[in-house]
């Protein structure tokens, strides 16, 4: 078995999810979900080759958005494309402006002084980008799809990042035709993104974001 499906992985019951209030799409109220999904008595770490294919269980993912604004109020996040090295598979080749991944058993602390879920964020981050830039972070959404294979079996967690500069780059060869890209460029054409990419978009930069849903704006 390979390495990526021989890892434990971060998982909530899929239930737990439904009964703190089911959406499809993206909600940016993360109180009314996060200290409950977080919570250790919720939570356990399961096989990945198990969970990729059990609906029952919601694996948590941190997804980082790094965002940066210009003196000329030109609003940029950071994009790129997966290669055919990152773990998901039925990702390869698809655009991103999330970074990040699981939550694995080797996060947790087997004294329970740190919190396994920051610990895994970080971990993520520094195996996947360079982050060269003073920045301020916040929590800002969570991300739900029924409607594709993968999202059936995973839960996001949106972090939004406010760089000082543009200066985030690549730690991984499979992290390709990246940079920071205007927004209004990428909401004009979303083809080829992965789906959470696309409702982030949406949601965070789209018509009618900001100040009317309770979002971050620049």
């Amino acid at each position: 078995m390979c390495e990526v499906h021989a890892e434990r992985v971060l998982v909530v019951p899929a239930e737990l999810f439904r009964r703190l209030g089911y959406f499809q799409g993206f909600s940016g109220d993360v109180d009314r979900y996060l200290e409950e999904l977080l919570s250790p008595e919720n939570t356990s770490y399961r096989p990945r080759a198990e969970v990729e294919e059990d609906p029952g269980f919601k694996q948590l993912i941190p997804y980082v958005i790094f965002r940066h604004v210009d003196e000329q109020n030109r609003e940029t996040v950071f994009q790129y494309t997966r290669g055919e090295g990152m773990g998901e598979g039925r990702l390869h080749s698809k655009h991103s402006v999330g970074i990040g991944g699981h939550i694995s058993a080797v996060d947790a602390d087997p004294a329970g002084s740190a919190n396994p879920y920051e610990e895994g964020m970080r971990r993520e981050l520094e195996e996947e980008v360079q982050i060269d830039t003073p920045y301020t972070a916040r929590c800002v959404g969570m991300i739900n799809d029924d409607e594709t294979e993968v999202g059936r079996v995973h839960l996001g967690v949106v972090h939004l990042f406010d760089c000082r500069r543009p200066a985030v780059r690549p730690n991984e060869t499979d992290i390709t035709k990246s940079g920071f890209r205007e927004v209004g460029e990428i909401l004009a054409d979303l083809s080829g993104f992965e789906t959470w990419s696309e409702i982030c978009m949406k949601a965070i930069f789209g018509s009618g974001a900001g100040a009317a849903s309770g979002l971050p704006s620049p």
